[in-house]
């Protein structure tokens, strides 16, 4: 059974099979990564893509793994001529990565403090070096920022898409939300969710990452990640095992 953080990477995926910039966004994120590697002395190894991310199509060096990704996902993947290895199921899967890839809020996409928990837990007993994911700065967030993503125009020789995400807060827990993504063409508009979701804290993340062995934990102040679905920018963070 998909999780809902591989449906919604299959939104991130049309998005980039839409651009006509799909290549040089694969490279600046290949890029990123590199920045990453460099700054932590990590040359070669395993690693780990939880959901889709462009920069899959451009690394080198490494041997890669993918999870929480559909069969979509996966002939896009080959289509580039990646080596790679499919994992269904990383918990039972018997080893670890030198570098687990969690982009694009991995960790709101729970509906419980328990759950973001299981998810931190999971994904650090796994890693053997180097975990890496993005968050909204929440503690800090605009009150325009909380409803709405900034939307985007994603376009190509024959035609155009609007993409935007849609966040309703629940009302008992603040915590708790609800996303839903759009996308708006000239002749349609797809509705893809709700996901539940929950906010996650810089410091919250550090605790559950201390709790499950992590030696060091850095938000990055130079190096930020934007979504190929909406504008607003991303913190990257990484965790150090």
């Amino acid at each position: 059974m998909s999780t809902s953080f591989e449906k919604y990477n299959d939104i991130l995926l049309a998005a980039h099979k839409q651009s006509n910039r799909a290549g040089d966004v694969a490279i600046k994120k290949k890029e990123i990564f590199d920045e990453l590697f460099d700054h932590f002395n990590i040359e070669s190894g395993t690693i780990l893509f939880v959901g889709f991310n462009p920069a899959i199509l451009k690394l080198s060096n490494f041997d890669i793994c993918v999870t929480e990704v559909s069969d979509e996902v996966r002939e896009v993947i080959d289509t580039h001529g990646v080596k790679y290895t499919y994992i269904k199921d990383i918990k039972n899967y018997g080893k670890k990565f030198a570098v687990v890839s969690a982009t694009d809020e991995y960790f709101t996409f729970a509906a419980t403090d328990q759950q973001q928990r299981d998810l931190v837990e999971t994904l650090a007993s796994v890693t053997e070096n180097l975990l890496i994911t993005t968050l909204r700065d929440y503690k800090n967030q605009d009150f325009k920022d909380r409803e709405f993503s900034l939307p985007i125009l994603v376009r190509n020789v024959d035609n155009k898409a609007i993409y935007f995400e849609h966040y309703e807060y629940d009302l008992h827990d603040r915590n708790n939300f609800y996303g839903t993504n759009y996308i708006v063409t000239d002749e349609t508009l797809d509705v893809i969710g709700p996901f539940e979701r929950r906010t996650m804290y810089f410091k919250q993340l550090a605790k559950f990452s201390f709790d499950n062995g992590a030696k060091n934990f850095l938000v990055h102040q130079n190096l930020m990640h934007k979504s190929t679905i909406k504008k607003n920018y991303e913190h990257i963070l990484t965790i150090k095992f």
